[in-house]
């Protein structure tokens, strides 16, 4: 989901750079993202559709998006992390659910038997 939110701001941002120079025509969706931009919201192509939830402002977003894509970006390359931050997921539930069917595999235990507390 992050590819598609990163390649979307790619496409996007520079687009919009040319629509102020006028070298492309300013369509309504460049119009709007610059006007979101402008307000240091985080523009509505992004968020919520391609991003995740967030009330924060376009400033904090961008450092939170780099925050969650280093997190996994670590993951994969260095080893799975000590500490798992699972609000910075975009579906925690799904980690949940992964969790307990890798144990229940190693532990050999039905899945439908484990719970969480």
């Amino acid at each position: 989901r992050y590819n598609r939110l990163i390649s979307a701001m790619r496409e996007a941002i520079p687009q919009f750079r040319k629509a102020l120079k006028g070298l492309v025509t300013m369509t309504e969706e460049l119009e709007s993202m610059g006007s979101a931009m402008f307000r240091n919201a985080v523009p509505g192509a992004w968020a919520p559709s391609l991003g995740f939830l967030s009330l924060k402002p376009l400033n904090a977003w961008v450092k939170d998006l780099n925050d969650r894509i280093n997190f996994l970006q670590n993951w994969i390359d260095v080893s799975k992390p000590a500490i798992y931050w699972l609000s910075g997921l975009f579906f925690p539930q799904a980690f949940f659910t992964g969790t307990m069917q890798n144990y229940a595999r190693a532990h050999g235990v039905a899945i439908d038997r484990l719970t969480f507390g």
